[in-house]
């Protein structure tokens, strides 16, 4: 059995995931190992297999032998309502699908998936070792997602561990979520700084009339200047640290090296705050579990980097696109002020994480009209639940407000903990973009979006628009408080040239 217990591989799941990723995807677009037969459609009940080691029944052979769909095709990534549609009309609420040359269970029916989120049975794992392949070293060692599930950090533990470490994420993130906290208000208006100074830059070439890509210059940037923050002094407008992370995230030709130095990096800040805490992240989750150590923190925070950085940064990104194309009812939401609305509907319509980490069975389950064995990989997907009846049906196409009955943030013992941090900064994000803006237009059909597929994520890789500022200047931005409200310096005026904004899009050259 390979295990990971070096720090590295945390940042580096970003780039060998995304680095193969980018290389293996067009290997699997279109492709199918073989399509069943009719008899093998016909055989979709199941007779229980032993649970150390599956064997051929007269239901249907196990997973390893079974015929599967490559998740990663042209349909997943432009039409996944098509993909989708066609693995229910063919499999029912689970499918068999090849995930870079790993066989998984892909759950698509919204009540299954709901139930495997909440575990009230207790049945399914997310410990890397409960996987039968990974224990008999049967797993590829360059598949990509192989870091991802051997990282070590709190979304891959169970039980008291898992407890211990969501605690310690639930107190630390606490002075950033509750509004009513000096903390939370410091970093609103920090993002409202970033949100502006962005705009700013991405304009200024322009004139009032111009051309930009939201994604790039706007939506994933801003996060990583909040990661900064969130990690406290000695990141906080560390411009290095904010291109290392873009370019681990970016998975382009230096993003190995780029995760090496981040690795470094959140190390040493995760280190100093175990010496001397401050107010920040990792210094609350410390108070609150005096006993983790700096490994743990630096594993802690090294997931914190990819869910704020990039699941952030896809869903100020959708939020984006799904008010521009307006067929969700994300812009009717916004043009009546309800922008919380607005991201609901964008979420449930467009989910970031269109499928959640692996989770293996502790024991043979049926699921739809399969028999997932123990140890078998299942993939939950938001996305494809979102389109089945049994949750469509739930609320009226013209009714005022979505259903808050999605799954994008998951449910259960693994619910997401940063889910209003994350909706805050997307609602601060897209309220001073549209403010800004007279006008926005996407530059290309909305079918014609370049979109970049993962076995997780699903987000734009550019949105060209066009836009027309508002008439006026915005109102100057604050400039962040420290959290700890040290007393505030004056604001740099608008047109600073050495904005934190300024900086990191001059270092990425946009």
């Amino acid at each position: 059995m390979r295990t990971s217990s070096s720090v590295g591989a945390l940042l580096a799941s970003h780039t060998q995931r995304n680095v193969a990723i980018r290389t293996r995807r067009e290997d699997h677009l279109g492709r199918f190992r073989h399509k069943p037969t009719s008899r093998e459609r016909s055989l979709l009940g199941f007779v229980p297999v032993d649970s150390q080691k599956p064997r051929a029944e007269p239901g249907h052979p196990p997973l390893e032998a079974l015929a599967v769909q490559p998740l990663l095709n042209r349909d997943y990534e432009s039409r996944p309502a098509v993909f989708y549609e066609r693995l229910r009309a063919e499999y029912g609420p689970v499918a068999p699908v090849d995930v870079l040359g790993v066989p998984a269970w892909l759950v698509i029916g919204y009540s299954q998936t709901l139930d495997i989120l909440r575990d009230t049975r207790g049945i399914w794992s997310r410990r890397v070792d409960a996987w039968r392949a990974y224990r008999e070293g049967a797993v590829p060692a360059d598949w990509p997602m192989l870091p991802v599930v051997e990282s070590g950090n709190s979304g891959f533990r169970d039980g008291a561990d898992s407890t211990r470490l969501r605690a310690a994420w639930s107190e630390g993130l606490r002075p950033f979520q509750d509004r009513s906290r000096t903390e939370a208000k410091a970093l609103e208006r920090a993002v409202r700084q970033y949100a502006d100074e962005l705009i700013t830059v991405l304009a200024e070439s322009s004139g009032r009339t111009g051309w930009a890509d939201l994604s790039a210059q706007y939506a994933r940037p801003l996060p990583l200047m909040v990661i900064g923050r969130l990690l406290g002094d000695g990141a906080d407008g560390d411009d290095e640290l904010i291109i290392d992370l873009w370019r681990v995230m970016d998975a382009g030709p230096d993003a190995q090296e780029a995760s090496d130095r981040l690795t470094a990096r959140v190390a040493g800040v995760c280190a100093a705050r175990v010496d001397k805490p401050g107010a920040d992240l990792p210094s609350y989750m410390l108070a609150a579990a005096p006993d983790l150590t700096a490994d743990e923190l630096t594993r802690e925070m090294a997931m914190m980097t990819g869910l704020v950085g990039d699941v952030t940064g896809t869903l100020i990104c959708n939020t984006i696109t799904e008010v521009l194309i307006g067929e969700t009812g994300a812009r009717d939401s916004l043009s009546a002020g309800m922008i919380q609305e607005a991201i609901n509907r964008a979420t449930a319509a467009n989910p970031p994480m269109a499928n959640l980490a692996f989770r293996w069975a502790k024991a043979d389950v049926r699921v739809g009209r399969f028999q997932i064995a123990a140890g078998d990989p299942v993939l939950v997907s938001p996305a494809a639940a979102h389109l089945d009846p049994a949750f469509t049906r739930t609320s009226a196409p013209d009714s005022i407000y979505s259903s808050r009955a999605h799954l994008a943030w998951g449910a259960g013992p693994h619910a997401c903990l940063g889910r209003d941090l994350a909706t805050t900064v997307t609602t601060i994000a897209v309220e001073r973009l549209f403010e800004r803006f007279s006008a926005l237009r996407l530059a290309l059909p909305a079918d014609q979006l370049p979109w970049r597929s993962s076995p997780l994520m699903r987000g734009l890789r550019s949105l060209p628009v066009t836009f027309e500022l508002a008439a006026g200047p915005p109102e100057p931005p604050a400039r962040p408080a420290p959290a700890d409200e040290e007393p505030e310096r004056e604001a740099p005026p608008e047109d600073e040239p050495n904005s934190l904004a300024r900086r990191v899009l001059r270092m990425m050259r946009l």
